[in-house]
């Protein structure tokens, strides 16, 4: 049996665990792709950017860019990036476990810090550290999507499980790390079986 639990966490510990899953799905991801023939990676494809290449290039770029405005360092993003298949990947797992170094950092109180940041089409803004931290994860997120849906239109089928739920029961709970902090709540009395959903193959992989 496998149960969510309650954990009653500080947000130092919750983003630590967020950024561990980042750095996971991200290297899950990036180990598939380099599999990949060059061609299908920079083959265009109908998307909000023309292909996976292109979708990677604007994961790096935009990481950089918010990196860069939570260190107080903003050229950071504009140092230049190597736009071949093999550095665009290695630039993928080493901006996420830049963040994640980044996170362990931080001391408690930083994660209610105002930052402000002045952003191109959006002129200057005043937002809590932590409202840019789960930015950035979310736009990783919604990204690896896209990288697998146009993966599909170009006979990419293959693509590996990253789902978060997926990386608690396989990889954290592996690790020791599930639970830790937390208060594990049983089903209520007559909840305990219910039919399976449609998620199939979910733990499969």
């Amino acid at each position: 049996m496998f149960y969510t639990t309650i954990d009653q966490r500080s947000l130092s510990a919750h983003f630590q665990d967020l950024t561990a899953y980042h750095v996971w799905a991200i290297t899950r991801l990036t180990e598939w792709l380099r599999q990949k023939p060059v061609q299908v990676m920079e083959a265009k494809a109908a998307s909000s950017f023309p292909g996976i290449k292109a979708t990677l290039l604007h994961m790096v770029e935009v990481e950089r860019e918010w990196m860069g405005h939570l260190e107080l360092a903003p050229d950071l993003f504009q140092q230049g990036l190597n736009d071949d298949l093999d550095s665009v990947l290695d630039a993928l797992v080493e901006q996420a476990t830049a963040l994640q170094d980044y996170v362990t950092s931080l001391q408690e109180e930083a994660f209610a810090e105002i930052c402000y940041c002045n952003l191109m089409l959006a002129g200057e803004i005043a937002v809590p550290r932590k409202d840019i931290l789960q930015h950035c994860l979310s736009h990783g997120i919604y990204h690896r999507g896209q990288v697998v849906t146009i993966g599909h239109q170009l006979g990419l089928k293959d693509a590996p499980m990253t789902d978060y739920l997926f990386y608690c029961h396989k990889v954290k709970k592996g690790n020791g790390q599930a639970g830790r902090g937390s208060t594990t709540r049983k089903p209520e009395s007559g909840r305990e079986r219910r039919d399976p959903f449609l998620a199939i193959n979910f733990f499969s992989k």
